[in-house]
């Protein structure tokens, strides 16, 4: 196992056991929330079709790691929220609502053992890789501080599985496992820019008036499109490439009674 990682691991057991204002919910009720690792990737260029140029490669970083908004995912933006990170396909991925991604580090052991291989965080292409917080229970517009540099992030959205991710895992039926189990982790929006390292902690500061999950979100965007208009209870806070889904579904809808 990377010496990094260890020493994460440690930093956060040590910690696990201080009192937290953070308000309670979801799996893991008696851990201190944590950045176990901050994650980026450089660009992997490789002979797989499915590859061409991604950043899905992320490694954990030394020392702290700046935020910011990247601007509008499209093809000229700068992709990712991190500096230093690297997003390939920014037609798809990036952007303001897709600036950090977040995993459970509960989630990824999981998945050790599901595929029987080591998964070092920063496998499944995250940015965050947590301990101690329930990514995938958190709420759509739920708000979220980080370390002491004044970091303020906003759930967005969970996300969705492609072929990049496919391949770069290497795994018989990916995609319908992975999305089975639906537990994908959850996009960020950067609120207020500052840095982030390993060891930081991640304080729950609003949680919306409404109950989409990011699981809930995840089931109704793939296996459950008869969840989408239940999304409209978090409407204020859903990107609108959602919005528009749902108004199709309901022109769809509509068409059909007609």
């Amino acid at each position: 196992m990377d010496g990094t990682v260890v020493v994460h691991r440690k930093r956060a057991k040590q910690r696990a056991g201080r009192a937290s204002s953070l308000p309670r919910h979801g799996r893991y009720p008696e851990l201190v929330p944590l950045l176990l690792s901050v994650n980026i990737g450089a660009p992997l260029v490789s002979e797989h079709t499915w590859a061409g140029r991604t950043g899905i490669d992320k490694r954990p970083q030394e020392g702290p790691v700046e935020l910011r908004a990247p601007g509008p995912k499209h093809v000229e933006g700068i992709g990712s929220g991190l500096v230093g990170d690297f997003v390939g396909d920014r037609k798809n991925h990036g952007g303001d609502e897709q600036a950090v991604y977040a995993f459970a580090r509960e989630d990824l052991d999981d998945w050790e053992q599901r595929l029987g291989r080591h998964l070092p965080d920063g496998t499944f292409g995250e940015n965050f890789t947590t301990t101690g917080l329930p990514v995938n229970d958190a709420l759509i517009g739920e708000r979220w501080e980080v370390g002491d540099d004044g970091v303020e992030l906003v759930v967005t959205c969970p996300r969705i599985p492609c072929r990049t991710f496919r391949g770069w895992m290497g795994a018989k039926r990916w995609l319908p496992t992975f999305t089975r189990v639906a537990r994908p982790g959850a996009y960020l929006g950067i609120v207020r820019p500052g840095s982030v390292r390993a060891g930081d902690e991640v304080r729950v500061t609003r949680r919306p008036d409404h109950d989409v999950t990011v699981t809930t979100m995840f089931r109704a965007l793939t296996t459950d499109k008869d969840l989408l208009p239940g999304l409209l209870a978090a409407e204020e806070f859903l990107p609108q490439e959602t919005l528009d889904q749902i108004a199709r579904r309901e022109n769809y809808a509509a068409d059909v009674a007609r």
